[in-house]
């Protein structure tokens, strides 16, 4: 099932059992999943126009009424768009919504440069109170959506669209703040997130019949980044490579960077080598963008070699 479907599923089920979830969207809903929400929700459901910047401002005071609004568009729309917004009539006022930026990175291929945000989670990182999470698979998405509604504050979840292989099995057990342990090894940790998790297991595969053992994390929640995780593994190991559908600067790179800041160990980058981003399918883009397998095996050997 597509991650917007499994998306949609899981909002109906929160608005069912609560009359405060509200959604909000920004002419978008076909495309975000949503719209056959509207005839089961039609009192909860407002489509704002193309006119993010209000959709955010709306939702802000939605929340300061007692209401738990979710609100959606495409990634570039959902955070450089309404930055201002988010940072200061929702972070800053401490108000209770959930942003939902979809087709993160290359996912949003043939729309191209513009609607590609390699950014986004860089502009979101630096606002204070932040929760920043991007789900892996339906299974976790479905874990995850209940626990995000009863967060209160500020939440940004980046959402690949289309349809994941799955990762975790039907009993994963979600927690919004600890990163998962996907593999264990001794010579090299991994630290993934989104939609190139299932690349990482099987990049570990690979390198393990070779002879390299992996530690697999999926850092799920980038913003606060699982720091007691990470040090564990990178002090494990002794090297780190981080995978991401997203800018080398800003992302999960540089959060692992910071985390490790006081630790003498290498860490090197599988990412979008801070450039903007093209129309094309995804297989053209994983490659002129270097999110492949392959890629992700040989930079992993490369950081096994700097210890």
């Amino acid at each position: 099932m597509e991650m917007r479907a499994i998306y949609a599923e899981c909002l109906a089920k929160l608005m069912e059992a609560d009359r405060h979830v509200v959604l909000l969207d920004a002419d978008l809903a076909k495309a975000s999943g949503t719209i056959k929400l509207r005839e089961r929700f039609s009192d909860r459901i407002f489509d704002c126009g193309v006119a993010e910047q209000n959709m955010a401002s709306i939702a802000a005071g939605l929340s300061s009424y007692g209401f738990k609004p979710w609100i959606e568009s495409f990634t570039p729309f959902a955070s450089r768009r309404i930055c201002d917004q988010i940072a200061i009539s929702i972070a800053y006022a401490k108000q209770n919504v959930k942003i939902v930026g979809t087709d993160p990175g290359i996912s949003a291929e043939l729309n191209g440069g513009t609607h590609m945000s390699m950014e986004d989670i860089g502009v979101l990182r630096s606002i204070p109170g932040m929760v920043i999470f991007e789900p892996v698979d339906g299974v976790q998405l479905k874990a995850a959506m209940p626990v995000l509604n009863d967060y209160y504050g500020a939440v940004y979840v980046r959402l690949f669209r289309k349809e994941l292989p799955t990762v975790f099995p039907e009993n994963y057990k979600f927690d919004l703040f600890k990163a998962d342990v996907l593999r264990e090894g001794t010579d090299l940790s991994i630290f993934v997130s989104g939609m190139l998790t299932k690349d990482v297991l099987d990049a570990a595969d690979a390198l393990k019949a070779e002879g390299v053992s992996c530690d697999v994390l999926n850092v799920h929640t980038i913003k606060p980044i699982d720091r007691e995780a990470v040090l564990a593994s990178a002090k494990k190991t002794g090297a780190v490579l981080t995978v991401e559908n997203h800018n080398v600067i800003g992302g999960l790179h540089s959060a692992v960077l910071e985390a490790l800041a006081e630790e003498k160990i290498p860490v090197c980058a599988v990412g979008i080598q801070d450039r903007f981003g093209e129309v094309g399918k995804l297989p053209y883009l994983r490659e002129v963008t270097g999110l492949t397998v392959e890629n992700i095996i040989k930079t992993a050997k490369h950081a096994v070699t700097l210890k």
